[in-house]
């Protein structure tokens, strides 16, 4: 490993990680907090990023690519979007420098889509974007990013066409807490009930439609046949993911099937999800993703 040539950071709403890189792409440090954007708005950004940059021993001087929630509205400075038809590239031309520091730090914009009948935005997985199919990919393809605002990207010739965003993984933690389903959880362990996630993948999948209906037969068929809060826990996110892929899949799919970017639990779910309505999908670490792209980003802007 070489000596430091970067910081790159992914700044969320609530959790910050940043890693000392080198030029060959080596990390050399980290750090890790949930010091996001909710919590640096109330420290301070700057002081936030000066005492994670002092732990992992960053030079003075040493530049900066920061993507994600830092760079929005309420963030440290506002990045802005590129709209769709969104060149891939030109997110790495249009990052945001701040001003008044004692070194070089860039935040990246997101990716607007404004269209009337279908605004949507996204900030930090457009960087996941580029590490996943790199700048100028050729390729058609359709991305799926899970989380707790899902994503889904058409992506064709290196441009992102148009993308969705669902509220898959909050209204799992609203349903969940804060509707009669809570009952139906209760107490529920680790345990893992596959086949139950299974058929309410497909019973969402066919018949979203009836989405409402499938979310309460996860109490009324406990109340009468039994069955244990893990097994409703997975009926309800089963039901919840079957519902976000009839959506998502809806258009065309490329013959190489989907992309999927997601780590640990979700990238098994999803995973899972896909395999059980038999579509094909090749996986990458979301935390792999979006460390290659603020890579990408830094050999754009400093020619590390």
């Amino acid at each position: 490993m070489g000596q430091a040539a970067y910081v790159a950071v992914d700044w969320g709403t609530s959790s910050f990680r940043l890693w000392l890189v080198d030029r060959a792409g080596n990390v050399l440090g980290e750090r890790r907090s949930r010091e996001g954007m909710m919590a640096a708005g109330k420290l301070g950004f700057a002081t936030v990023l000066q005492s994670h940059l002092e732990a992992v021993g960053a030079a003075p001087g040493l530049p900066v690519v920061v993507c994600g929630m830092a760079g929005a509205r309420q963030g440290w400075v506002e990045a802005g979007y590129v709209d769709t038809p969104a060149r891939l590239a030109s997110i790495l031309k249009h990052a945001v420098p701040v001003p008044g520091q004692n070194r070089d730090i860039r935040i990246l914009p997101g990716i607007a889509q404004r269209d009337p009948r279908a605004p949507d935005v996204m900030r930090g997985e457009e960087t996941q974007l580029l590490g996943a199919l790199g700048a100028n990919a050729a390729d058609d393809a359709v991305v799926c990013m899970p989380g707790t605002h899902s994503k889904w990207v058409r992506a064709n010739g290196g441009i992102v066409e148009r993308f969705a965003t669902f509220m898959t993984g909050e209204l799992f933690d609203v349903i969940s807490r804060e509707t009669i389903l809570s009952h139906a959880v209760t107490g529920a362990d680790q345990a893992e009930d596959i086949d139950a996630f299974k058929s309410a993948v497909m019973a969402a999948f066919e018949t979203p439609a009836f989405a409402a209906n499938l979310l309460f037969q996860v109490r009324s068929g406990q109340l009468l046949y039994g069955g244990t809060p893990s097994s409703a826990r997975e009926k309800i996110s089963g039901t919840l993911i079957g519902l976000e892929l009839a959506a998502g899949l809806a258009g065309d799919v490329p013959s190489t099937g989907i992309t999927l970017v997601a780590s640990g639990r979700l990238q098994m779910l999803y995973q899972l999800a896909f395999d059980t309505v038999s579509v094909p999908v090749r996986s990458i670490g979301a935390e792999d993703a979006v460390r290659r792209g603020l890579s990408m980003a830094a050999e754009s802007i400093w020619n590390v």
